[in-house]
């Protein structure tokens, strides 16, 4: 692109960086009791920075929340180029994924400053932090483990010494947790079967229980299922998305399974089902259906569509259904006002947003939850992170590595309405971002 227009996208990406700060915090908990030692700052995002340029570096840049400027303390080293950031639930801990290096940088946001690191054995994408402990999870399907003939693995990551184990799990893609971190479900590639891990009971340097007999104290292997590929966790009832067509299987599904007793006890099938959101008793779930994928009733150059469905899970039916942009979706949050925003990646891309001289369409739809309708913002690329606050009606994402600001309280959405007025001179491609304070 131009020198024009790449300045022009870095100010509009600054900008928005910006705003993020400035109501970056969630509902639920309560507001930091301490101050954090260098920023000095109470309401702060993390926002991953991907740069390798001999004047520039990738990092985790703090935002501040009241001014929305950069807070004026060095960020946060984490590799050349951090993307995926995890965090705990009560938002302690920040572990962050350098691609380049298949390293997972630890960060303590109370201290703002570096934990530790973990290399992994091979490329992640699916970190899970599920306690304030210092302990994560990382899937790597290509993990190769010396000594062993298998290949895959789930790395448990031990943030305060810097040491790993490796639990050897056949093509390991995604990990999920419960919410005390002692139950593990692990989803791998081409596979009917959910491998379910007692991870405390794991013998390093690498253990290799799910490759016996099994069940046993660290692994149970279940099987039953269609392709699965991630699942929601809620108490003691797991959600699995079944892939199915999409992804090699038979047919699309969201089965419900029992985490106390590893069984599946109903199925609700559905068009496709790679990513959902649970609000209350209604799963939102989307995917793309390598047959149902019509772009009935919608004006673009599109040929394949995705689809959403609404489930009741009460009922066990499926009770209302949208078209949405195509490719392998793998985010969804919901505003305040009732914006689901869908985002994929490897999705049909059209026009230019840099040159919108005719239909501009990526990877993002916004689906309006009291009617029914979509909306299918003028931007190009994956999406790599949503955010979403409860304290305004904005959402926040990370398309194409700009970040976008969308006010949400118009009747139609305008990705014009960036906020705040103003720079913020940040560069690099932005691979997520995450509120780290409540409010």
């Amino acid at each position: 692109m131009s020198l024009g227009a790449c300045r022009l996208k870095k100010c509009i990406l600054a900008s928005v960086i910006a705003l993020l700060a400035s109501v970056s915090f969630t509902a639920c908990g309560k507001s930091s009791s301490s101050t954090p030692v260098a920023s000095g700052l109470k309401q702060r995002v993390l926002a991953s920075q991907g740069v390798s340029t001999p004047q520039s570096f990738g990092s985790l840049r703090i935002i501040n929340g009241f001014n929305d400027t950069i807070a004026p303390v060095s960020p946060i080293s984490a590799g050349s180029s951090p993307g995926l950031i995890a965090l705990s639930p009560t938002h302690n801990i920040a572990a962050a994924y350098d691609a380049g290096a298949t390293t997972v940088y630890a960060v303590d946001t109370t201290k703002e400053s570096a934990i530790g690191n973990i290399r992994l054995p091979g490329p992640t994408s699916s970190i899970v932090v599920p306690t304030a402990q210092q302990i994560g999870y990382a899937a790597v399907p290509s993990a190769t483990l010396n000594g062993y003939s298998y290949v895959g693995a789930v790395v448990v990551m031990n943030f305060s010494n810097s040491s790993s184990t490796a639990i050897a799990v056949n093509s390991a893609q995604t990990v999920v947790s419960d919410a005390t971190g002692t139950q593990l479900l692990v989803f791998s590639n081409d596979s009917d079967s959910v491998t379910v891990l007692s991870p405390e009971a794991a013998v390093p340097p690498v253990d290799t229980s799910c490759f016996y007999t099994q069940p046993n104290a660290v692994c149970t292997i279940v099987p039953g299922f269609d392709r699965p590929v991630s699942a929601i966790v809620n108490g003691s009832t797991a959600y699995v998305l079944n892939c199915g067509p999409q992804c090699g299987g038979k047919q699309a599904s969201v089965m419900v399974f029992d985490l106390s007793t590893l069984t599946i006890s109903s199925t609700i099938s559905v068009d496709a089902a790679t990513t959902a959101f649970l609000n209350g008793s209604t799963l939102y779930v989307a995917g793309t259906s390598p047959s149902n994928h019509a772009c009935t009733g919608q004006t673009t150059q599109a040929t394949i569509c995705g689809r959403l469905d609404v489930v009741d899970l009460v009922s066990g039916t499926v009770t209302g259904t949208a078209v949405i942009t195509d490719g392998y979706h793998d985010h969804m949050d919901l505003t305040t006002n009732g914006q689901l925003f869908i985002g994929s990646r490897d999705c049909t891309n059209i026009g230019d947003v840099n040159n919108p001289s005719g239909e501009v369409r990526g990877c993002l739809t916004i689906y309006k939850t009291a009617d029914g309708s979509v909306l299918f913002p003028p931007d190009n690329g994956n999406v790599d992170g949503l955010q979403g606050f409860t304290s305004r009606t904005v959402e926040y994402v990370a398309e194409g590595g700009s970040l976008r600001v969308y006010d949400t309280r118009k009747d139609i959405l305008l990705i014009n309405d960036f906020l705040p007025q103003g720079t913020i001179n940040v560069i690099g491609y932005v691979g997520d971002v995450k509120a780290i304070d409540f409010f």
